[in-house]
């Protein structure tokens, strides 16, 4: 498929269905809501709708190019490493999903490893509640260097153009789903975290206890968290405080100082009472899904 192909079938099919998936996403958190909210829904709305703007730019206009101009690159130059595996296109294409995955959750955890990076991917922490609008709470700086590295990626594997916007498509809908506030039945969600990340399994990474914020980076497929031993399950969703200890005033959190924020001092990782958050520890296996 034809870059131009790709993109106007991503355009014409693929928004329209992530449209949809996020008005679903916010009635269901709105019907049956997983976490007990801090903020009014309506300031929310607001502010991270004006973060997500300034994002969406950058979404569009580096992100997207830069993944179908490097997946675009390396088609037409035969280089990367899924035109030297003699394998059927659907293989290839089931292997580029899983790689490109896979580089996304070591994103991930470069931004919480690295303090340049942290800088910018503070701002999507720093939410005090967490629902599908957090989902697009990204700074547009981050959204400008996750262009190059997601680039990067897409061109060392080597793949279509096709690819990765399906892969696009998957991952952005996976954001919303499991940044959603959506209390979905235990079973279903137990099981459905043994594949991909689920509500329960991310808030905990939106805790204000470092631990659990240092774990659960995947995106689409959660096995990469199991793999890598950073897979945390067991912390009861309303025994956690969502956001980071240093940044508990919602007054402080205006969309201008949003912005500027990679950009000031990065605060400790303390409460403004000078401690550390911290958990009493938990009985419960640490891979065993909490309620």
């Amino acid at each position: 498929m034809k870059k131009e192909d790709a993109f106007s079938l991503f355009q014409k099919v693929g928004m329209p269905v992530l449209g949809g998936w996020a008005l679903f996403l916010f009635w269901k958190e709105t019907t049956r809501a997983l976490r007990s909210r801090k903020q009014p829904r309506t300031d929310r709305l607001v502010m991270n709708g004006k973060v997500a703007a300034t994002a969406a730019v950058g979404l569009r206009l580096m992100l997207i190019p830069a993944l179908v101009g490097a997946a675009t690159y390396t088609q037409k130059r035969q280089i990367g490493l899924l035109p030297r595996l003699p394998l059927p296109q659907s293989l290839k294409t089931l292997v580029a999903f899983l790689l490109l995955d896979y580089g996304n959750y070591l994103w991930h955890t470069l931004n919480h490893r690295f303090s340049v990076l942290w800088r910018f991917h503070n701002v999507h922490h720093t939410d005090l509640d967490l629902d599908i609008t957090t989902a697009w709470r990204f700074h547009l700086g981050e959204v400008a260097i996750s262009a190059l590295y997601r680039g990067g990626v897409a061109g060392l594997v080597g793949t279509t153009p096709g690819t990765v916007l399906l892969y696009e498509l998957f991952y952005e809908g996976a954001t919303a789903f499991h940044h959603s506030n959506w209390q979905l039945p235990y079973q279903v969600e137990k099981a459905l975290s043994k594949v991909v990340v689920t509500p329960r399994m991310h808030g905990i990474h939106h805790s204000i206890v470092l631990r659990e914020t240092n774990s659960n980076y995947s995106v689409v497929f959660s096995f990469w968290d199991r793999l890598h031993q950073t897979l945390r399950l067991n912390v009861p969703q309303q025994e956690i405080t969502i956001g980071v200890p240093a940044y508990q005033e919602a007054e402080e959190l205006t969309y201008a100082n949003l912005l500027r924020l990679p950009f000031t001092s990065i605060r400790s990782w303390k409460l403004p009472s000078g401690e550390e958050p911290d958990r009493p520890h938990i009985k419960r296996p640490i891979f065993e899904l909490a309620r």
